[in-house]
């Protein structure tokens, strides 16, 4: 950091001394033609204009400082060094004004005060050196000009001539002095000047690292990020919010929050400009994105305020939270089924006792050697039996769904498991047509017995979906989940992400479920079947979730459905 800074003052040094050069560049042109317009003036003033040799010299010095300012001007853009450059013309321009004041009238000329200006811009270009550099260099050019002057080396150009050698004495050490003193306020003003632009290089600098830090860490949010003005239009849009909603920046800028994010003007922006507590500024709602996705957004709006404190928009977090509400949903799910599971558990045991008890009775009664029940009575003990074998094994199936034994787990082929169960389906309803697709070496970490009776009863159901015939797919392949995967399960205990799993697949081309049936299908005792109990599902649902799996349930009425269980793959030994 420091070296940054560093580079960026010295750059930022030569970048104002350069712009310093080009204005007096700009001055000192203004300041040629301005000296030849005096230097007319004056001649006018002193009686005509009849022409001699300082008059040729006037104009040749005024030519040469215009031509000389014309050629630096043009040469500034393409030198290095702008501090070399500019201490290289605090010479000329001494020069420069001494031949101006030599040619008009030595001590008495009016264009002593040009002195002050060369002092001045070597204080501007090369600080406390250049200043006191340019005053010895001015103030010795100036007496040597009035001794040669004096002395007959030089002509004599002013009205008199000549003065007494102490008032040129004394009209030196006066000027001298004064540059002295120019030269001191403008290195000590110079040297405040550089200061200033140090401490503004580092603000600059320190300014630019915040916004950078500050864009750096907008971009990196994993939430979606979005300011508004007063007025509801969206002012600034981070990638994550791009991503969330399917807008780019450039299209979200300008648009009204709610043409983005529909309801959330209302309900987050309009409150927070309002001064609602920020607390109450949340929301979650069902967000359909341009690319079509159904998600569930989660919402937070808070005041933005500008340095002085007053409101200037919103500021709108928001984030996908379409995994949380299916995972708020199967733990609603696992605690209702736990409830109505020990409840059911406990009622069960109670019936099975009496029922028990009154089908042994009536198998007693139709065993017995007394004449035994007329036709009729022993037509209705036999639906009496017939019923009570049904109820006890509705009964068992349901203590085995609320009591299930846990899993052995074990590494189990799902080649041979899967071929057992498409011959048992072909063998169950010929009208049904079975392919079995499973990558070779397909394994899990699995209780074969529940396995096997998870499985069929997702073929039982499969088969029972195509009435007139179908095609039933039971495949397997291995491989690892990604994020994009992980958010259409319908459960999420386990974690996915880098995990190597099986995907079970029982697919058919039946009848297919209805959208709204099909976050009940796993409920126990729902069915749309005119005989089923409803426990088949609810039971593979338990047996998954008992193997640390997760379901995913895709059907479309009239085409078919899909049920995907994803279970822990069984690494080789090695």
């Amino acid at each position: 950091m420091a070296a940054r800074a560093g580079g960026v003052g010295v750059a930022g040094a030569d970048g104002r001394i350069q712009a310093r050069l080009a204005r007096l560049m700009a001055a000192r042109l203004v300041l040629s033609v301005a000296l030849f317009a005096a230097a007319l003036l004056l001649q006018l003033g002193r009686g005509g204009v009849a022409w001699d040799a300082g008059q040729e010299g006037l104009y040749a010095t005024l030519a040469f400082a215009f031509l000389s300012t014309v050629v630096m001007a043009a040469c500034l853009g393409r030198i290095r060094h702008p501090g070399t450059f500019g201490a290289i013309q605090i010479p000329t321009d001494a020069a420069i004004v001494t031949a101006l004041v030599h040619f008009t009238g030595g001590d008495e000329s009016l264009f002593s005060f040009l002195y002050v200006l060369v002092v001045v811009f070597g204080a501007a270009v090369a600080r406390r050196g250049g200043a006191f550099g340019a005053a010895a260099l001015c103030a010795g050019l100036h007496g040597a000009l009035l001794a040669a002057e004096h002395n007959g080396w030089l002509p004599d150009y002013g009205s008199a001539p000549g003065s007494d050698v102490s008032l040129l004495l004394t009209f030196w050490c006066v000027h001298a002095g004064a540059l002295a003193v120019v030269a001191l306020l403008g290195s000590h003003l110079t040297r405040e000047l550089a200061t200033a632009d140090a401490e503004l290089d580092a603000s600059r600098s320190d300014l630019e690292l915040l916004r950078s830090l500050h864009r750096r860490i907008v971009d990196s949010l994993l939430s979606g990020l979005l300011t508004t003005d007063e007025n509801g239009r969206i002012t600034s849009f981070n990638p994550e919010a791009e991503e969330i909603t399917g807008f780019a920046s450039d299209e979200a800028r300008g648009l009204d929050i709610d043409d983005v994010i529909p309801g959330s003007g209302a309900a987050v922006v309009s409150p927070a400009l309002a001064g609602e507590e920020p607390s109450k500024l949340r929301l979650r709602l069902t967000y359909t994105t341009r690319r079509g996705e159904e998600l569930h957004l989660g919402l937070a709006g808070s005041l933005l305020r500008d340095a002085e404190g007053r409101p200037r928009g919103s500021v709108v977090i928001f984030q996908d939270v379409t995994r949380v509400v299916q995972m708020e949903g199967e733990l609603r799910r696992s605690e209702r089924l736990a409830a109505t599971g020990r409840l059911a558990g406990d009622i069960a045991h109670e019936v099975r006792n009496p029922l028990a008890a009154i089908s042994g009775s009536i198998q007693m009664l139709l065993d017995s050697d007394s004449g035994g029940p007329s036709p009729e009575g022993a037509r209705l003990m036999e639906i009496v039996l017939r019923e009570t074998d049904r109820l006890n094994t509705l009964i068992t199936d349901f203590l085995q769904y609320a009591h299930p034994r846990p899993p052995k787990l074990e590494a189990m082929p799902l080649d041979s498991l899967l071929d057992d169960l498409g011959r048992m389906a072909s063998n169950s309803s010929p009208s049904v047509t079975v392919e079995t697709r499973v990558e070779p070496g397909c394994r899990v970490r699995a209780d074969a017995d529940q396995m096997r009776q998870l499985l069929w009863n997702l073929c039982v159901n499969a088969i029972q979906a195509m009435p007139e015939g179908g095609t039933l797919v039971l495949g397997a392949r291995a491989g690892q989940t990604s994020p994009q995967d992980e958010r259409s399960y319908s459960r999420n205990d386990a974690e996915m992400e880098g995990s190597s799993w099986v995907e079970v697949c029982v697919a058919d081309t039946g009848v297919g479920i209805e959208p709204e049936d099909c976050e009940r299908i796993f409920d126990p005792f729902f069915t749309s079947k005119s005989e089923g109990t409803g426990l088949g599902l609810a039971t593979v649902h338990r047996i998954v979730e008992g193997h640390g799996g997760i379901l995913r349930v895709e059907s479309v009425r009239g085409q078919g459905t899909t049920i995907l269980v994803l279970l822990p793959e069984a690494q080789e030994a090695s």
